[in-house]
């Protein structure tokens, strides 16, 4: 299920049977002083996989996950002076605009843009496609489960960004990216998240919001098994969906 793993007649035998072709989108940006900087793509393009795989064993789901896009937009990370690649909103949507236009132009009828990051801001290029593509192809663009998964999860436990939720699924699929020794201490101040010009240095010294002090890897377990099934079950859905919408 690893379209870059395909030769083109394999695709496209797959384009025949109707497989969902699902695009990941990731970024490279700060994740504190614990987590590196590839964490918003690594978990975009594992969890899709897993979901996939999820699907196909559980619910016959027949879907392709391409590979991630590595860079998106993170201009509330610049100020922290390294670690990132910004690339502007219009650049990146139209970069992702090109990838569903190849994926139609051979014939995938149903597409699933995975924001890996919530900062990409992809609404008018799935409605742009489905204007356009109506009856034909349908792109569909999920809302993440995170915060709501994370809440009834660890309903305590403040999140945001390279917290506890994060630290813990490292810890739990890949413990060598993890820096135990320098998770830091949380800090408190609100953060505005629909500030058009969101810069997180305003609100903490060490790039994380939230706390990321309560992770562990029983936790990233729980989270992992939930998050996987519950994905999959989107896919599931997406992919029974009608062409007409």
């Amino acid at each position: 299920m690893r379209f870059g793993t395909l030769t083109f007649r394999e695709i496209r035998e797959r384009v025949d049977e109707g497989w969902l072709a699902i695009v990941p989108t990731g970024c490279t940006d700060q994740q504190g002083p614990h987590l590196t900087v590839d964490f918003d793509t690594w978990l975009a393009g594992e969890l899709c996989l897993a979901a996939a795989q999820r699907g196909a064993d559980q619910y016959g789901l027949q879907a392709l996950v391409l590979p991630v896009l590595p860079f998106g937009p993170t201009p509330e990370h610049r100020n922290y002076g390294s670690g990132y690649i910004d690339i502007p909103q219009e650049l990146h949507a139209g970069v992702v605009s090109a990838m569903l236009d190849s994926l139609i132009e051979q014939g995938f009828q149903r597409l699933v843009v995975w924001r890996g990051c919530g900062g990409h801001r992809l609404g008018q290029v799935v409605e742009r496609f489905n204007c356009s593509c109506q009856g034909q192809a349908r792109v569909f663009l999920p809302d993440q489960p995170y915060a709501r998964i994370w809440d009834a999860v660890a309903p305590n436990i403040p999140g945001g960004h390279a917290d506890s939720f994060s630290a813990s699924l490292a810890l739990y699929l890949r413990p060598h990216a993890v820096r135990q020794d320098r998770i830091p201490h949380p800090e408190t101040k609100l953060v505005d998240w629909d500030d058009p010009d969101l810069d997180f240095t305003r609100y903490s010294s060490s790039g994380v919001i939230g706390d990321p002090t309560h992770a562990t890897r029983e936790l990233g377990v729980t989270l992992g098994a939930i998050l996987v099934e519950s994905v999959a079950l989107i896919f599931k859905e997406l992919a029974e969906t009608t062409l007409a919408g």
